[in-house]
């Protein structure tokens, strides 16, 4: 059994942590970048496919998105020598170390969304009820 005395210094521990793995996490867990590199996972792809398969994105989302997966090291920009000038992007080594655990997420999200949507809606329910 672990003492009050243990848990906080093991709390402590895992707030010093978070410190250094939040600035990381806001990186690489907003909105789109899941998405993003999923989509760039299989094969490299042009900005307007990326943008086809990502319902909802727009434009500047995208743009800026990718600008900072770029800065970040997780994809890369290659311009294409075509007519007109075409630009791809493609996942790195690095970004495709996410890879396994964004499809868990990814899972995650298909097993739990339902009961994720039903305790929400429960949720509000017993708000609206309360007269909250």
């Amino acid at each position: 059994m672990t003492d009050d005395t243990d848990l906080e210094v093991l709390s402590h521990r895992a707030l010093s942590k978070m410190a250094r793995v939040r600035p990381i996490l806001d990186k690489v867990a907003d909105k789109w970048t899941i998405m993003i590199l999923t989509v760039l996972c299989p094969k490299p792809s042009r900005f307007n496919e990326i943008k086809r398969r990502l319902d909802g994105i727009t434009h500047k989302a995208l743009a800026d998105s990718l600008k900072r997966l770029e800065r970040n090291g997780l994809v890369t920009r290659t311009v294409l020598p075509t007519a007109p000038i075409g630009v791809e992007y493609a996942i790195t080594p690095l970004g495709h170390s996410l890879r396994q655990p964004f499809e868990a997420l990814c899972e995650w999200a298909l097993v739990y969304g339902d009961a994720l949507e039903g305790a929400r809606s429960a949720y509000d329910r017993a708000k609206e009820e309360d007269g909250v």
